[in-house]
C-alpha cells in the first residue's frame, strides 16, 4: 500500500482557507504553476474536484466543505507534535511522577521532595514505590518515572544516570551494646565477633562489609537476617546486635542508636538517580529530577 504525500494536507487547508489558487500558492511562498500541480494531485489522490470555477473564482465542492471542518484541526495538531516544547508552566503541569526507591530513601528524603513539589507545582504527585531488586524493567517499560540506588555495573546501559551523593558504610547498635563504648578497644576482630543483623534483600548474603572482613580472615557473627535497613534497625534498637548501614541514607532512621565508624577500611558507595532516554528532552521529567538532585544535595551529610 503507498503512503499518501502528507505535505498534501498543509496544501489542502491553505487552498480551502483561500479560495484561489495565486494567494494559496504566495501564502505556502510557491509558484502559481507549482500550487497548480499540487491541486491536480489533491483531485487525483481524493477523487473529487475539490474547487470549481464559478465566475472568476473558484468555489469548494460538497467534499471540499466537509473536508474543510476536518482538515483544519488536524493540521494544526500536526504542527502542535512537530513545534518545539514551549516553556514549562509549572503552575499548570499536571502529572504523577513515580519514583522506584528505598524505605530509606524516603524516610530521608520523602517529606522534603513532596513539599518541594507542593510549592512549585501544586499540580503534581509524587508515587513512591519500594526498591526490592536492582531489576530496571520497570524503568524501560515507563511503569516508573526515575529510579534511585548504588551506582554499579548492574544498571543497563541505555539508562542515564546522575550522582546525588556520596556514602559510607557504619555500624549502628543501641546506646547500651558494649559496642557503644568500645572505643579504642573495637578492633574488626571486636566487630566480627559480636552478634551482627545484616540487610539483605531475598536473603541473600555478603556484600561490601563482608567482603572487607573477608580480606582480613574475618567473618560476622550473624544473628538475624532482616529484608532491609529498616527492619535492621529496628531489630539493632530493640537487642544487642550490631548493624551495617549506609550513613545518609539511614540518617533519619537512626535516631536514638549510636553509630560508629568501622574499624576497617569499606569502598564508598555512590547513589545515584537513573531514568531511561525516553524522558532526556521532557521538561516535566527534567524538572523532577533537578528537584531530586537538589534536595539530596541540600541534606546534611
Amino acid at each position: 500500500m503507498t503512503m499518501p504525500d502528507l505535505n498534501l494536507l498543509v496544501t489542502l487547508d491553505v487552498l480551502l482557507t483561500e479560495q484561489n489558487v495565486a494567494r494559496a500558492a504566495q501564502r505556502l511562498r510557491l509558484s502559481p504553476s507549482a500550487m497548480s500541480r499540487a491541486l491536480a494531485r489533491l483531485r487525483q489522490t481524493t477523487g473529487d474536484p475539490l474547487l470549481v470555477r464559478a465566475g472568476r473564482g473558484l468555489v469548494p465542492t460538497p467534499r471540499a466543505l466537509a473536508l474543510r471542518e476536518r482538515i483544519g484541526p488536524l493540521v494544526h495538531e500536526a504542527e502542535a507534535v512537530l513545534r518545539p516544547l514551549q516553556a514549562l508552566k509549572l503552575d499548570e503541569l499536571q502529572r504523577t511522577f513515580t519514583l522506584r526507591c528505598s524505605e530509606g530513601f524516603v524516610e530521608n528524603f520523602g517529606a522534603a521532595l513532596v513539599e518541594r513539589a507542593a510549592a512549585e507545582a501544586p499540580g503534581v504527585r509524587l508515587r513512591f514505590v519500594q526498591k526490592t531488586d536492582k531489576d530496571s524493567t520497570a524503568l524501560r517499560d515507563g511503569t516508573v518515572d526515575l529510579e534511585t540506588g548504588v551506582l554499579g555495573a548492574h544498571m543497563g546501559p541505555e539508562l542515564r544516570t546522575q550522582a546525588l551523593f556520596r556514602d559510607r558504610w557504619v555500624g549502628v547498635a543501641r546506646p547500651s551494646h558494649p559496642l557503644a563504648t568500645a572505643g579504642a578497644a573495637l578492633t574488626p576482630e571486636v566487630f566480627a565477633s559480636s552478634r551482627h543483623v545484616i540487610a539483605a534483600r531475598r536473603g541473600v548474603l555478603g556484600g561490601p562489609v563482608d567482603e572487607a572482613l573477608a580480606s582480613l580472615g574475618l567473618e560476622r557473627n550473624v544473628a538475624a537476617i532482616a529484608g532491609g535497613f529498616v527492619a535492621a534497625l529496628a531489630l539493632a534498637r530493640g537487642t544487642d546486635v550490631v548493624a551495617c548501614v549506609p550513613e545518609r541514607h539511614t540518617e533519619n532512621l537512626r535516631g536514638g542508636l549510636h553509630t560508629f565508624a568501622l574499624p576497617f577500611a569499606t569502598p564508598e558507595l555512590s547513589i545515584a538517580m537513573f531514568w531511561h532516554p525516553r524522558f532526556q528532552g521532557d521538561g516535566g521529567h527534567g524538572w523532577f529530577r533537578g528537584v531530586v538532585g537538589e534536595v539530596c544535595a541540600g541534606v546534611r551529610g
